[in-house]
């Protein structure tokens, strides 16, 4: 299953697309993108935010993915210690 989910990737994004991640299913950040128009050092701090923001979303789309994938594999069973 790890292999199968290193091959699945997500992306997330905030502040209405200025800041995109790519994350693949093993929570490894494959690409970050940031709209040039955001850039600014009046403005690091909000970038900051911006791209921590991207990286949570991503993460936790990440997690709901890995969920769903062991839903099918356990036939919707709850395994305790298992995600």
């Amino acid at each position: 299953m790890e292999e199968e989910m290193a091959g699945k990737t997500i992306e997330a994004s905030s502040g209405g697309g200025m800041v995109s991640i790519v994350m693949n299913g093993k929570q490894e950040v494959i690409s970050i993108r940031i709209d040039p128009e955001v850039i600014s050092r009046e403005d690091i701090e909000m970038l900051q935010d911006l791209i921590a923001a991207a990286v949570n979303e991503a993460i936790r789309k990440s997690q709901e993915m890995m969920t769903e994938e062991m839903k099918k594999i356990t036939g919707g069973m709850s395994i305790p210690g298992l995600f």
